[in-house]
Parts: C-alpha cells; structure tokens; sequence
C-alpha cells in the first residue's frame, strides 16, 4: 500500500529535474544577452564620447586662441557687427543715413570704462537724432550697453539719471513705432530690459568694490602681519641682548675680581690663588652654560628634555656664594614660599638680583657688603637689593634715580634693561642712593594683578625698607 502511494510521486521527480534544467539554461541566456548589451552600450557610449571629443576639439581651440586676442579686438566687436548689420540689410536710398547712425550710436563704446558718463550723453543724443529722423536700428542696443557701464563705473545719481533717460527714450520709442493697440507689452518687455541692464551694472559695481575691499584687507592683513614678525624679532633680539649683557657682565666682573684676588694671594697665600683659579674656571664654565640656556632656545632641533632649565630663586643661593667668593659678602633673606612663582618670573627675579649685585661689585669699595630680600606672595614678588657702601659723592639729582646710579659710568645699559624686566610683569624698578649711605634697588613684580595687595609688603605703602 505504501508502495504504491509512493509511486505517483516519484513519477513527478523527472519532470520538476526537467524545468530547473531549463530555468537555468534561460537564466544563463539572459545574463549572457545583458551582457552583451552592456559591452555593445559600452562600445557606443564610448565611440560617442570620442566623437564629441574631437568634435569639441575645434571649439576647445577657438575659445584658446580668442581668449589670446586683445581687448581692443573685443571692444571693436560688437560696432563692426552693427554697422556691418546696417550695411547689408538697409536699402539704397536708406543706407548713408542708417550708416552714419549706426556709427555715431556704437563708435563711442570702445570708451566707455574711461568715460561712461560722457559715451552714455553721446549715445543719447544719436538716438535722439535717430527718432526724430524716424529710423529704426538695431543699433539701438548701444543705449543699453552704455546704461550698464554707466551703472557699474559710476554711483547711484548717475546711474539712476542715466536710467531716467533710457526710460524717456523707451516710453518716446514706443509711443512713435508700437503697433496700434499694442503700446502696453513693448513698454514693459523694453522697460524691463532697461532695468536689467542698470541692476546688472550696479551687481558688477558691488562684486567689484567688495573684491577690491577683499585684495585690500589681503593686503593690510599682510603688512601686520609683517608687521608683528618685526616686532617679534626685535623683542627677540632686546630679549637675548639683554640675557648676553647680565650673563656677560656678571661673569666678567667676578672672574676679575677673582683674577685680581688671585694675583694678590699667589706669593702669600698659594693655597687661596689657587681657590680663586678654581673660582674662575667655575664662573667660566658656568658663563658657558648660561649662554647655551640662553641661546638653546632658539635651537629649534634640540629637544626640550636636553636643554638646561634657566635659573630661578632657587638659585639664587649659589649667587650669593659666587659673589662673597668675589669679594662682595651677600646675605640672602626669602621670605614667604617661591614655588608656585612660573619660571619667567623666577628667571625675571635671578636677573634683577645678579644685575644689582654686579654693579655693585663693579663700582662699590672693598669691604662692601649686600643684602637682598624677597617677599613672595601668590599676587607679587618684591625684590629689595641694598649694599652698606660710601654714599656717592655727587648724589644725582631727582630725575637720576631712574637712569644709572652715580657710581656707574655713564651710557651703561644694566638699569634700563632692569627696568624693562620689571615693567614686563607691571613693577616699577626703583634704584638710588640710601639716606644713610650704599645704594638700594627696590622692585616688585606683579604675578595676579587681581589678587589684592598684601599690606605686610613694604613697597605696597612706598615706605623705604629698613636696613
């Protein structure tokens, strides 16, 4: 029983196997038929691209060699048009007249960048003699072409007036030559032809104006440009000049100082020469290395890990120990923490202590002593350089404590260049003689001019600091 239900469907497997196979072989003669569609369309496609290549050849070549002609050839274009236009199709008794019209309303366009109010006036008036003659040309456009060189070269009250007049000749040209029941439609397409012309000069006016504005800003951008680049290289250069004279300076005068120690103590004492030689060969090396920290900034290939941090307060006791070595004893009092002071400022303060202490080496007796204070508080930094010499013999009068001191030759730099230090950081550098004898420097740099003033600082109130 089961057998033979079986039968009727295994009956049926044959013909299902027979379908797919066809089903598959016209499946294939499809693809293989687009396919062939597709190579044949690429083909004309293709062979169409070609052939518009080569046809546009021609045209490609013409647009290059026009645009190689002069401007005089495009200005003479459109006249020899128009007067070409009036000689061939005017009749014979009508060709002189139409002649010398079309040339008087076309002749003056070559000139109308130069003088578009006066081409504008030229036009005009041919035209005028034109209507009362009662020709009609196609000349007649001149007036339109010459309407928009007077919109775009000149401003709104010649253009609006030249606009009024084409505006006259259209609605005299329409009354005198419009069809009979056809006066309204001339006079609105010519009137709207009129009113194209001018908003296309004004556009061309506009668009011309703001690319000049454009170049101009261009132009202005880059000379601040320039500029700014000065300023910077100059700002650079009284940077370092300023860093090569306190490095130089200081160095030189403690390595004579120690020279001259030397010389003094070589025959008594050997052992001291030979501590000051020592002495000088450090300060040498040590003017070597601020020179490289100095000048290593500049070096743009060499990594910031490799380069020697710039000295700050922290080494400022290693200055004072330089400077009683040479001669000049120098007691360091910092009150108040400096380790939240940024690094500028820092370098900032060692400069301005090494600038006092040098000229104090320099022009200050034997048995000379220093003293330098500093107040650092989270708002400023105050700097207090005083030293126990003679007074000057000659004290200076008002204006002299802002220039050198009395001691120091004249047109030295070491004063102007503390002060353009301090007034970096908004101080006011302050340098004389002290009443009761020596000579005192008095700053304060300024780190948050937001934060109030601190009333324990002893140059907040200008009260002198006490020896």
């Amino acid at each position: 029983m089961t057998e033979a239900a079986a039968e009727p469907g295994q009956a049926h497997q044959p013909h299902q196997a027979h379908r797919a196979r066809r089903l598959h072989r016209w499946d294939r003669t499809r693809a293989r038929a687009r396919a062939r569609w597709a190579r044949t369309a690429s083909r004309l496609t293709g062979r169409a691209d070609r052939a518009l290549a080569r046809a546009a050849r021609p045209v490609a070549a013409a647009g290059r060699r026009a645009s190689r002609l002069p401007p005089a050839v495009w200005e003479a274009l459109l006249p020899a048009l128009l007067l070409l236009n009036a000689v061939t199709t005017r009749a014979p008794h009508e060709l002189p007249a139409a002649t010398a019209l079309t040339a008087a309303l076309v002749l003056p366009l070559p000139w109308r960048r130069r003088a578009p109010l006066a081409v504008f006036g030229a036009v005009a008036a041919a035209a005028l003699v034109q209507w009362l003659m009662g020709i009609q040309l196609p000349a007649d456009i001149a007036l339109l072409v010459a309407l928009y060189a007077v919109a775009a070269r000149t401003g709104r009250r010649g253009t609006l007036l030249a606009a009024a007049v084409t505006q006259t000749g259209v609605l005299l040209a329409c009354l005198r030559w419009a069809p009979d029941g056809a006066f309204l439609t001339p006079l609105v397409a010519l009137t709207a032809t009129t009113v194209a012309a001018a908003v296309l000069g004004v556009n061309a006016r506009t668009t011309r104006a703001y690319l000049a504005a454009l170049e101009e800003r261009a132009a202005r951008l880059e000379r601040d440009r320039e500029q700014r680049a000065r300023l910077a290289v100059a700002e650079e250069r009284a940077r370092i000049t300023r860093e090569m004279h306190d490095i130089v300076t200081h160095n030189l005068s403690v390595m004579v100082a120690l020279t001259d120690a030397a010389l003094y103590a070589q025959h008594r004492s050997p052992d001291r020469a030979t501590t000051a030689m020592l002495r000088i060969s450090e300060t040498g090396r040590q003017a070597l290395t601020d020179m490289r920290r100095s000048l290593g900034v500049l070096r743009t290939d060499e990594p910031d890990e490799q380069r020697h941090p710039l000295p700050g307060i922290a080494q400022l006791r290693d200055l004072a120990d330089q400077m009683g070595a040479a001669g000049l004893p120098t007691r360091l009092d910092v009150h108040g923490g400096h380790t939240h002071i940024p690094a500028t400022a820092g370098l900032t303060v060692y400069r301005l202590v090494q600038e006092a202490l040098t000229n104090t080496l320099k022009h200050a007796p034997a048995g000379t002593r220093a003293r330098v204070r500093l107040w650092c508080t989270t708002a400023a930094v105050t700097v207090d350089v005083t030293d126990d010499g003679p007074h000057p013999p000659h004290p200076a009068p008002a204006p002299a404590p802002a220039s050198a001191p009395a001691c120091a030759p004249s047109g030295g730099h070491g004063i102007p260049g503390m002060r353009e230090r301090a007034a970096a950081y908004g101080g006011t550098l302050r340098a004389g003689p002290r009443p009761g004898g020596g000579w005192a420097v008095h700053t304060r740099l300024l780190l948050d001019p937001h934060d109030p003033v601190d009333p324990a600082d002893p140059l907040d109130s200008g009260a002198a600091v006490p020896a």
